[in-house]
């Protein structure tokens, strides 16, 4: 059965943007959308989706107030919901994990990375745009050791590890080392491999830790 998305946001373009995107995919599908947070509460408790998709900033009740319902832990029966907004506050960001969050995107957050965060929450992971996660990282990561081990990466995997730990998106990592894309994905599930790590945010972890990230 394809997953099943619920679209809350204020801005239609915005959802006409999402429910594109989303539509598109063969193992998803948009079932609901809403304009309002208490709107979006109702349609989820009736429909009942896989993942809902929460802007912060809406009327009735914002986005991180609907993720502590629907996702909280006292939550009826707890939805997979993922932050998607044009703000980028630290604050925000462990509110909406605190509140239940599986996943935290920006709104300039390429369709891909939309695709794979829903993906991931369907797995159990989470998923943060890049570019916050190279700050949070920064602020929660211990001080780099003293031996920087490499565990047997090679010199281009470790470009590439230091590109997610810079907040690189895969395009801009294949821009950058003038490859594609998709060699730039075989590379990170291979980095992830190695290090025994789940996600990007594992490589980004593990760089700054090590560090083998750029200051």
């Amino acid at each position: 059965m394809p997953t099943r998305i619920l679209l809350a946001d204020d801005q239609e373009n915005v959802r006409i943007g999402f429910r594109l995107v989303l539509d598109s995919q063969p193992d998803m599908t948009v079932v609901g959308e809403a304009a309002r947070g208490d709107a979006a509460l109702e349609l989820a408790n009736n429909l009942k989706p896989d993942v809902v998709l929460a802007d912060i900033r809406m009327p009735g009740i914002d986005g991180l107030e609907l993720t502590r319902r629907l996702a909280g832990p006292g939550a009826a029966r707890r939805i997979q919901v993922i932050v998607v907004t044009t703000f980028d506050l630290d604050e925000y960001v462990t509110a909406a994990f605190e509140n239940g969050a599986c996943g935290f995107l920006l709104k300039r957050s390429s369709p891909t990375l939309l695709v794979e965060a829903i993906r991931a929450a369907m797995a159990g992971n989470a998923l943060i745009s890049p570019q916050l996660t190279v700050r949070l990282l920064r602020r929660l990561v211990p001080p780099p050791t003293a031996h920087r081990t490499t565990i047997a990466l090679t010199a281009r995997e470790l470009e590439i590890a230091r590109a997610v730990a810079d907040g690189s998106t895969n395009a801009e990592i294949a821009d950058q080392l003038v490859i594609s894309p998709g060699t730039v994905k075989t590379h990170i599930a291979n980095i992830q491999a190695k290090l025994g790590v789940r996600n990007r945010v594992g490589i980004a972890s593990w760089a700054w830790s090590t560090g083998h990230a750029r200051a």
